[in-house]
């Protein structure tokens, strides 16, 4: 494994590039902003916002994907109360036991920007049959939520004639991925590889489940996503994930302070909805040797908050560290013992960059903190 050598990413992360000084692509794009005429870029979005404004009467002119978290807020916050937009807020709920917090936060942002929002419960009996099958066969556990995250605001906003979509960042621009393209337009977003769309009949044929079962996770055909027009705020607004954070907190948003101390994470406020999801986030960790962990020490450093010293012991202290309650609400969720979860976890780690130790443990062969 080779480290970015600004910040602590690795060279693993999927689509993730590095330039000959060995500085990775995500602090090259955010190195770039200081190049960026930030003023031009926000009349752009107030033309696109007059564009649509008022277009469909006194029903919603726009759409925003939302989870309720701290993002959410300061997305529903510029469109409503900045553009003075009408929009309808859409939601995908993931069946889990919720976090105190992700309960008060979508009531929250509802409530505080005055916004309807329809959120999709999914089928719980498909939902179980997909989560151990993806689990079990590509460590891709909540493949089915991601995917419906991706589709259904895609969907609702034809329903609705809403074609200003509006999402957050561009994951793959901002943080490193395949496709890392610096555009306002999201509509490739449904095909960047997160959630990316599985042979029906593979899924039919092994999972238990129907055809019926997969309706909302088909994208809209490329005629109808012709109709809409997605983008990402942080094209036409220096995205920061801790600024977001900051501004949410004072409109309501709840953190996990005093409710969850999460043990592979390094902060409190980002992806607080519920516990079982979080072992997808980690399951990075075992098939690329790094996870949520790396990712927010590497904004840190980034946002000049920490020294890259001080990430490496953040990384060192907690990417390795899937927390026990995650874990628990998983297995309670799938049917499965820890035993039964440890054990399929075991077949997803990396040969190349893990080995056991002494007391049979997985240990990367490279870590950061000896690069």
């Amino acid at each position: 494994m080779r480290y970015c050598k600004r910040c602590v990413m690795p060279d693993t992360r999927p689509g993730i590039t590095f330039n000959e000084e060995g500085i990775c692509s995500a602090c090259q794009s955010y190195e770039r902003r200081k190049f960026i005429d930030w003023d031009k870029r926000w009349k752009e979005f107030e033309q696109l916002c007059d564009k649509y404004r008022g277009s469909n009467g006194s029903d919603p002119d726009c759409a925003v994907a939302v989870s309720g978290g701290k993002d959410s807020h300061y997305q529903v916050h510029l469109l409503k109360n900045i553009m003075h937009m009408n929009p309808i807020l859409f939601s995908v709920e993931d069946n889990f036991p919720m976090t105190e917090a992700g309960k008060h936060n979508l009531k929250n942002i509802s409530e505080e920007f005055g916004c309807n929002i329809i959120s999709l419960k999914p089928d719980i009996s498909t939902q179980k049959r997909l989560m151990r099958y993806m689990f079990k066969t590509y460590g891709k556990p909540t493949w089915y939520i991601d995917r419906l995250i991706y589709t259904y605001p895609l969907i609702m906003a034809l329903k609705f004639n809403t074609p200003l979509l509006v999402y957050g960042e561009n994951v793959s621009y901002e943080y490193g991925g395949t496709d890392a393209k610096e555009t306002y337009s999201a509509k490739e977003q449904v095909n960047n590889g997160v959630a990316s769309d599985f042979s029906d009949s593979e899924l039919v044929e092994k999972a238990g489940i129907t055809m019926n079962d997969l309706v909302l996770t088909k994208a809209p055909s490329v005629q109808e996503l012709d109709k809409l027009d997605p983008i990402y705020l942080s094209y036409f607004t220096p995205w920061n994930s801790v600024t977001n954070y900051e501004f949410a907190k004072k409109h309501g948003f709840h953190d996990l302070t005093h409710e969850w101390d999460r043990t592979h994470h390094v902060e409190n406020f980002d992806q607080v909805d519920s516990r079982a999801y979080l072992v997808h986030s980690w399951m990075k960790y075992p098939k690329f040797g790094h996870q949520f962990a790396t990712d927010y020490a590497s904004r840190f450093v980034r946002y000049g908050m920490i020294s890259r010293e001080e990430a490496v012991d953040l990384v060192k202290k907690h990417d390795h560290a899937l927390d026990p309650l995650s874990v628990r609400d998983f297995c309670e969720f799938c049917g499965y013992t820890e035993t039964e979860f440890w054990n399929i976890m075991d077949g997803f780690y990396n040969r190349e960059l893990f080995e056991k130790d002494f007391q049979g443990k997985w240990v990367l062969k490279h870590p950061v903190w000896k690069d």
